[in-house]
Order: structure tokens, then sequence, then C-alpha cells
């Protein structure tokens, strides 16, 4: 019967099984890639055939080795490289893989079983084997830096929370006695305290760790974000389009069509002719008061000339006029927290918004962007995306990141922006896109198609106000109709 080899196969002490590769080599069934190893895959490459098999490998190449020092905690190899605790330190170049060796401790009793007779560091061997003495070889170095470490603890408090972080650091304490890393504990336990509060932390060097420190943590993805959408508001001349508000009546029937839609977008949904009860009769429907309330507040607030004039010129001004408009627009519902930030984690869909204790600092740092911005519709795209991300509230944030987007165009005398029912879609998809892949292309399309089409109306007269926007097929959902601005 003909033998079957495995892909990989590494030469033996076994007399039989070392005379049986070498038939099969003289017989073509394998061939050799690397010293000791063999493979029966005469087609591809022995950097392809390595990197398909490189845990097998690597467990009969050297067993009970650990994953350890910084390839622990990043899963595993970074390009073509990994670290292993061994027997002895050497470095081993294969096709495509290189392998160093670092002598040290065999397996602990926590460390976890991997693949191939392979182990893993425990989290908390990884992070002190981290923070062991290094010398950079080359360009290589077994070790993360400092700020690399502070960033990942930083990151592990937001994902798990700090009581995770107790039991990480109680599992190092626990390593530490059998492997002898005292030093090295001592060094970790300064870390964590200066991100719990409890140490001093002015030997911290990453920011992010920082601002935890100083209790005003962020999210450093939602920053990263932040700054995409800065950069290309920078790199774009966006059109000013004047406002038409100039009346009375112009800004009352326009407030009246803002409200409306920004709350139906949200979910909030009545007929045109319920909503003009509500707002221009004040009529609250018993079976639907807060609802009632939020299209009533919503008119209040966009109506109001003074208040949609008023724009944060400092951090506290943009902190307080958020948590002041909350607090009226939501004042019906107290489940809502009016007036406050949200004590949980919230999320749309598959989107986790950003941690209850993250968002004062992650505002802090969108407005450190803001202020980079030129006053009128750049600021009020950035603001908008800046609110409706970070989502600082346990609801509302939709209307409020309008609201706080319109105040902007208006104290600059720039056209405000209206979203149509039937444009919803094509709103939530442009956020999407740039929260997910970080382009802000079709969010910043979007939003100006948004306002040219608003620009068009003529809001003095309600009357041929709605019917432009039945003409539009304004009021009809993306999927009973196509916008036609």
């Amino acid at each position: 019967m003909e033998r079957k080899w495995p892909e990989i196969i590494l030469s033996s002490g076994n007399n039989k099984v070392s005379q049986a590769i070498r038939r099969a080599v003289q017989n073509r069934e394998l061939r050799k890639i690397a010293p000791k190893i063999y493979t029966s895959n005469f087609t591809d490459q022995p950097e392809q055939i390595i990197k398909r098999n490189r845990y097998q490998l690597l467990g009969l190449l050297f067993p009970k080795g650990i994953i350890s020092h910084r390839s622990a905690l990043e899963g595993g190899f970074a390009g073509d490289t990994i670290i292993l605790n061994y027997k002895y330190s050497k470095v081993i170049h294969l096709p495509g893989l290189t392998i160093h060796l670092i002598q040290g401790p065999g397996p602990d009793e926590e460390d976890t079983p991997f693949l191939e007779n392979l182990y893993i560091a425990s989290r908390g061997r990884a992070f002190l084997e981290n923070l062991s003495k290094s010398r950079m070889r080359g360009c290589f170095t077994k070790n993360l830096s400092q700020n690399d470490l502070e960033d990942r603890l930083d990151r592990f408090i937001r994902i798990y929370g700090t009581e995770e972080l107790n039991l990480l650091r109680n599992q190092a304490r626990r390593v530490s006695q059998r492997l002898n890393m005292i030093e090295e504990l001592s060094r970790l336990e300064l870390m964590i305290g200066a991100l719990l509060g409890t140490k001093e932390a002015h030997s911290l060097v990453s920011d992010k760790a920082r601002r935890r420190a100083q209790g005003a943590p962020y999210d450093p993805a939602r920053v990263e974000l932040f700054a995409a959408l800065t950069a290309y508001v920078q790199q774009h001349e966006l059109s000013k389009l004047p406002t038409s508000l100039t009346t009375t009546s112009s800004l009352i029937h326009h407030a009246f069509f803002e409200s409306y839609f920004s709350n139906y977008i949200e979910g909030t949904e009545f007929a045109i002719e319920e909503a003009e009860q509500i707002i221009f009769e004040k009529k609250i429907f018993p079976n639907r008061k807060a609802d009632s309330h939020d299209i009533l507040s919503t008119y209040q607030m966009v109506s109001d000339r003074r208040l949609m004039g008023t724009v944060p010129q400092k951090e506290s001004e943009f902190i307080t006029l958020l948590l002041q408009r909350h607090a009226r627009l939501m004042a019906g519902r107290e489940s809502a927290l009016p007036g406050r930030f949200k004590d949980v984690h919230n999320r749309a869909g598959n989107t986790i918004f950003v941690a209850p204790d993250e968002v004062q600092g992650t505002l802090s740092k969108g407005f450190a962007l803001y202020q980079q911005l030129p006053p009128g519709i750049a600021r009020a795209l950035f603001i908008m995306f800046l609110v409706t991300e970070t989502h600082p509230f346990v609801d509302g944030n939709g209307r409020i990141a309008r609201i706080m987007m319109n105040a902007e165009c208006d104290a600059a005398g720039e056209c405000r922006i209206i979203i149509p029912t039937v444009y919803r879609e094509d709103y939530l998809l442009a956020l999407r896109r740039l929260s997910r892949n970080s382009d802000p292309s079709p969010y910043v399309r979007m939003m100006l198609k948004a306002q040219a089409f608003t620009h068009s109306i003529s809001f003095e007269d309600y009357t041929q106000a709605l019917m432009r926007l039945k003409a539009a097929n304004a009021f009809l959902e993306p999927s009973e109709a196509k916008f036609m601005p």
C-alpha cells in the first residue's frame, strides 16, 4: 500500500523513521525545505508550507516551548517572527520564519496549553516578561515598549473593567513568586496602581494612560476617527450656503420641519397633522406623552434664535451646552437621565459606543480637533459626528447631535441641515462608513447634499414648503421612494 506522508515532517533519531524519510526523498515522495524539515508538497514555496504549519512545526521542534514576551501579548506571530521561552537561547531562521528562543523557566501552572505541545504565557506572566531587562539586537527587541504596555493596560480596563485588572495583578503576583520576577512585579504594580489612581502617575509615559490616571480616560479609536474627519474637512473646500431664515415666519416653519424629521429619524413617528397639533396647538397626546414632549421640546429649542446662535468657545462651554440642551430635550423622559451623561454602555446594532467613564475624555479630545476647524459648515459636520459617535447620553444622542450641528450653522449665518425621512438610510449608511471604515467622504457628500436641498426650499410659506417637501418624497420611507431633491 502506498504510504501517505503529511505535508510537513521532521527527521527523527529513530533509525526506521530516518531510513523511511531517506527512501521517500529518493522516490520523490518528500523533499527537504529546511534543516531536518521535509514536505510532501512539491508545488508550494517553502515559505508558504512553513507558514501554514508553523505551530505544528514549533511544537515538533521545541516541545513545551512557551509563546512569551511580546509574542504572548501580540497573539503569537508578529509578521514572520515569534518569541519562545525555551531551554536555551538561540535565533533560528527558516524560510519565511524567524524564531527567537529565550532561555527561561518552563511552563508555569497558569500558562495555557496552546497547540501542538506549545504553551502560551499567562497574561500575568506575559506582562512581567515584557518588563524584564532587555536590549535591542539589530532591529529586534523581545519586549514591547512601556508606552505599548500602558496602552494595553488602558485598553484592558476599557474592555474588561477594573475588577479584571485586579485579577491580572493578582495573577502576576503569584507568578512572580514562582518565577522569581519580583523586580518586574514592582514595575507592573506601579503602572496598574497609577492607572487605578492608587499610586502617583508621574512615571506613566502613554498619553492614554496618563489621561486615565488623571480621571479623563478616552476612546483612542474614536479619536482617530475624529482626526480623520478633521483632516478630510481641512483638505476640502466646503461650499457655504447662506441662511434664508431671516423672518419670524421662515424660522417657525423651518423649525417645525426640522424637529419633525429629527424625531422621526429616531423612531418618534407622528403623522404630519399630529405634529402640527403638538407644535402649533400645544396638544399632548395622552397615550404618547413622552413622544409628544420630544417633538415639542425639539421645536422649542430649534426655534430659539438665541439658543441656536450659541456655540462653545472653550471645552467647559461645550460640555455645559451639551448637558443643558439634553436636559431640556429629554425633560419628559426621566429614564433618559436628562442633563446627565450615561452611566451604562449603549449600542446600535453591532456598534458599541464610548464607555461611560471615557465620555468626557473623548469629548475633550474631540473638542480640541473641533477648534482647529473654521466656523460654519466645517465645525457643524464635525460636531454632529463627534456627538453621534461618542453617544454620551442614554437617549437623545441623534437629536442633540443635529441641534449642535445646526447651531454651528446658525451662528455662522449659514443654512441649517434637515435630514428628511426618505434620506434616512443614506444618512445612517454614511455615518456607519465613517465609523467602521474611517472614510469621511460619503458622510460629507451626504450632508452637503442635504444642506443644498434644505437651502432650495423657501420656508416663508408653510403650505408651499410642505408641498416642496412632498414633491421630493421627503416624508416617505427609503423603501417606498427615492429622494428627489
